[in-house]
């Protein structure tokens, strides 16, 4: 799988990327994607991902992570379809996450564990929203946060 990083806040460091990179990789296996799966995550600071969470969620305030699937369709998006043949060449696109590195500092110092437990949380948590996981419903949140846990424990990242 292919992960573009963007780091908005130049705070990032190459390991704390390349850990992501690895529990997303992980993931990945795990929920037995194709290889040609791509995906990015921008890391930014609080102000930023308001705007974004208002401007798309109508939330006037910072959130932890916020993911957008290619798959999903807007109110006024039409739909496009490929032949099966056409999709053969085309890599399987996920989406994008954003991740406020400030906002994961704040909840790592409130549960009491690292900010890279926390960070790794979030991303794992955007990276199964943009696969269609959902917490939307009590049956959706059970499934996806168990799978969340299952994850997270197989790969050792622990609280």
């Amino acid at each position: 799988m292919e992960i573009t990083f963007i780091d908005d806040t130049k705070q990032v460091t190459k390991k704390e990327m390349t850990d992501i990179e690895s529990l997303l990789q992980f993931a990945a296996d795990y929920l037995e994607l194709p290889e040609n799966t791509e995906m990015s995550i921008t890391f930014m600071d609080n102000e930023g991902i308001q705007v974004i969470n208002r401007d798309y969620r109508g939330k006037d305030a910072p959130t932890d992570v916020i993911s957008f699937a290619i798959e999903d369709e807007g109110e006024e998006e039409t739909p496009i379809f490929f032949a099966d043949e056409e999709l053969v060449d085309l890599p399987n696109e996920l989406g994008d996450i954003m991740i406020s590195t400030e906002r994961a500092q704040e909840q790592a110092a409130e549960y009491g564990h690292s900010y890279e437990r926390e960070v790794g949380f979030l991303a794992l948590h955007g990276f199964l929203h943009i696969n269609r996981y959902d917490h939307m419903t009590p049956e959706d949140e059970k499934v996806m946060f168990g799978l969340q846990k299952e994850i997270l424990n197989a790969y050792g990242l622990k609280r």
